[in-house]
């Protein structure tokens, strides 16, 4: 009967071992990949303004080979560093594509997307694949002179090693921007 057990008991563990050895890591580039997944514009009330601003939230699916996406507080608290490494935009760009009257769209500089940063989403720092949805809240400026404007947004993230994802743009929404 021990020997039943002892022989129940090992091929437990070996079909454990077994299983576990089957899970593929995924083989994912080392330059970051993108998709658009959503867009939700919310109105919000700036007191500073006394009017209602619109602020949004931009999801992306993201997939890296080797996971260094983001930056660190520490990093980002070096601002002489990181404007010398990130001279013309963060690691997350947004452009902002205003419709024009014929149709087509055209880049509208908008300054709260000047230079947008996301936190490092592998915490371990441990180079390996990382997948996953990142979501970007950002809040328009609010002003008693705004119109409403129908626009989309184009997105590229770029990793620490400056390796920049394909370009990605939302579906078309109406905000409230300077006119």
């Amino acid at each position: 009967m021990r020997n039943l057990l002892g022989v129940g008991f090992f091929l437990i563990i070996i079909t454990g071992l077994t299983l576990s050895s089957c899970v593929d890591t995924p083989d994912f580039d080392n330059t970051p990949s993108i998709r658009f997944n959503d867009v939700e514009p919310f109105t919000i009330y700036d007191s500073f303004s006394q009017t209602n601003a619109d602020s949004i939230v931009i999801t992306i699916d993201f997939e890296d080979g080797d996971g260094d996406l983001g930056i660190s507080p520490e990093e980002r608290s070096d601002t002489t560093k990181l404007n010398t490494i990130y001279k013309e935009w963060g690691n997350y760009e947004i452009t902002v594509l205003e419709r024009k009257k014929d149709g087509t769209f055209q880049v509208r500089p908008v300054s709260v997307f000047d230079k947008l940063f996301f936190d490092t989403l592998k915490r371990d720092g441990k180079p390996g694949p990382i997948k996953g949805k990142l979501d970007f809240r950002q809040t328009l400026p609010a002003s008693r002179f705004a119109k409403l404007t129908t626009v989309k947004f184009r997105i590229r993230v770029r990793d620490r090693a400056f390796n920049i994802s394909n370009s990605v743009e939302t579906d078309t929404l109406s905000v409230y921007l300077e006119q």
